[in-house]
């Protein structure tokens, strides 16, 4: 690799042969990883294959090559193993806000309004209908002392999240509607402007999965007609999420708790932690892939843009206290593995084999180690 050294009268020096190699064994769930850096070290010249590295001449046992080189060194510390993807920050979340009141709509809420449990979410004939928490049972009947079913249920549990019970006045996981339901039911509707019926008509309420929901898009107009099972709104939670659509053969590398740095599009970072991974593939474009969802660490620091493009760096493992080399100092052996070119104080060069671990895409370096190899050596890489 080096271009500091020139053969003498009396030696013959030949450039090594460049072939391709298999990359070496990776440890599990880096087998993707490896792949790609390997494509790296070949894109970089780097990939080149040395048939007997370590056979000595008759007056000098370093190898030369004619490629231009320039110096790295070992370093030692912790490194990780990342996956670079693109990515969407948004919200969580995508809900349907189906309308049961009939009449003409006299208000909707804008988009990116944020409207929380217990609040007005649109009106119907200039009546309000109110968001509630909840999403094991669908709306579809008037509630009323004496019901019974997972609506009232959801209905119980809504009112005691808003304290107009306390769990002792009502059991928020029975399915009874009892006279404390019927009196904090009355409650609730003198505040938002219901008549105080104790009962829960159909299309007084919308029961949704979150605490408060984020509009993203309208299905109605105001002024229009309010049809049964119409969806008037789409809405999501307020909780800030990442979505990475992985390329399906990446799933085994990445894992729910791994840990992330997202790049926003100000140039910015915050960390995150992927929180699930998709299991059903699906077609995009040409290629099949998962969704991976990501939570903010600091939802705050991910301001306030919808459908965001951003890039994640995915942490799969980690390790403390090992030497690492720039990807592209790597050599592969003709016979298989690879090995590093270190340059000694005189400027001599010595191949090192070495046993790869695991590589940091993101930062271009490789765990490694070998008999011979120590923190702070100088090793050729490709001139840049």
């Amino acid at each position: 690799m080096s271009a500091t050294q020139t053969p003498t009268e009396d030696e013959e020096a030949s450039p090594p042969e460049r072939q391709s190699a298999p990359p070496p064994e990776r440890r599990k769930r880096r087998g993707l990883t490896a792949i790609v850096v390997v494509a790296i070290v070949v894109a970089a010249g780097a990939g080149v294959v040395v048939a007997d590295p370590f056979k000595k001449s008759e007056k000098d046992s370093s190898t030369r090559t004619s490629a231009p080189t320039g110096l790295a060194k070992v370093t030692q510390g912790s490194l990780s193993a990342r996956t670079l993807e693109n990515g969407t920050l948004g919200y969580a979340g995508s809900y349907d806000v189906v309308n049961n009141a009939k009449g003409t709509i006299t208000k909707l809420p804008a988009v990116g309004d944020v409207i929380s449990q217990g609040k007005v979410l649109y009106r119907v004939n200039g009546k309000p209908v109110v968001m509630l928490q909840g999403a094991a049972e669908p709306v579809y009947r008037d509630l009323a002392y004496g019901a019974e079913g997972t609506d009232v249920r959801q209905l119980n549990a809504a009112l005691v999240s808003l304290k107009y019970a306390t769990k002792a006045q009502i059991d928020p996981d029975s399915d009874y509607f009892s006279m404390q339901t019927f009196y904090a039911l009355k409650e609730l509707q003198e505040d938002v402007g219901l008549k105080e019926t104790g009962e829960l008509s159909l299309g007084q309420a919308v029961f949704l999965p979150a605490e408060e929901v984020r509009v993203i898009k309208s299905g109605a107009v105001r002024g229009g007609p309010a049809g049964q099972g119409q969806n008037v709104l789409q809405v999501s939670s307020t909780k800030r999420q990442v979505t990475v659509e992985l390329n399906a053969s990446q799933q085994t590398g990445v894992a729910v708790g791994d840990k992330v740095t997202i790049t926003l599009p100000n140039g910015k970072s915050t960390d995150g932690e992927v929180s699930s991974v998709g299991k059903v593939a699906k077609q995009v474009d040409d290629k099949t892939t998962i969704e991976v969802q990501i939570k903010p660490k600091d939802p705050k620091a991910t301001g306030g843009l919808d459908q965001a493009p951003v890039q994640v760096a995915i942490v799969s493992d980690t390790v403390k206290d090992v030497l690492s080399v720039p990807v592209n100092a790597l050599l592969a052996l003709g016979g298989g593995g690879y090995a590093v070119e270190v340059v000694d104080a005189n400027g001599k060069h010595k191949l090192i084999p070495v046993r790869t671990g695991i590589f940091d895409d993101s930062e271009g370096t490789v765990e490694v180690s070998g008999a011979g190899l120590a923190v702070g050596q100088k090793i050729a890489v490709p001139a840049s």
